[in-house]
């Protein structure tokens, strides 16, 4: 019995050590393959679409929000990148609560909100303001790497690509080239 017992909890250490190893190896080959400078990150899973038409920057209450799901998604991505040993130069995210939220629980580090990735999906910021900070702000971007925790939108108006929540593109900011990939 305890044969079988040490054989299951020794496979479950295995399997641990290759999931991590594979994040590691997404992480680190995804921003090598295109030489990223950026590393756009979607916000954890916020169940629905949009937001309320109460919606509110200061108010999360007024905001789509992480739900359990989400938070455990933003936990685990953090520890998959904390594991890995990568460290971003700067953490910039969103206004947005699910944003924050998201950058608070994956507990990366200091981080920072920058209003050039907050969402003009609905009209809340406008479209070409936030564009136009977020490409002046990617001068600042030349050594290292820099995490932006934003929405689909964001990611979309610059990279091109489609994300899902918890979804990462790996962009360098003089090239153009990008590259998707997840890390849970």
């Amino acid at each position: 019995m305890i044969n079988h017992i040490t054989k299951i909890v020794i496979f479950f250490l295995l399997l641990s050590n290759q999931v991590v190893a594979e994040s590691q190896s997404k992480l680190r080959d995804s921003i090598s393959d295109v030489n990223a400078n950026v590393l756009f990150m979607r916000h954890a899973l916020a169940p629905g679409f949009g937001d309320p038409i109460n919606f509110s920057i200061n108010n999360c209450n007024s905001q789509r929000n992480l739900d359990k799901r989400g938070k455990a998604q933003a936990q685990a991505i953090g520890a998959a990148i904390i594991q890995s040993g990568f460290r971003f130069n700067q953490i910039l995210s969103s206004e947005w609560c699910r944003c924050k939220e998201t950058a608070e629980l994956m507990d990366l580090g200091k981080w920072e909100t920058f209003s050039g990735l907050n969402s003009f999906f609905q009209g809340y910021a406008d479209k070409a303001k936030t564009l136009r900070q977020l490409n002046s702000r990617f001068e600042e971007f030349k050594e290292g790497v820099t995490l932006l925790i934003t929405h689909q939108v964001t990611i979309s108006a610059i990279t091109g690509a489609s994300v899902g929540s918890g979804e990462f593109v790996a962009y360098n900011t003089i090239s153009k080239e990008a590259k998707v990939f997840r890390l849970d």
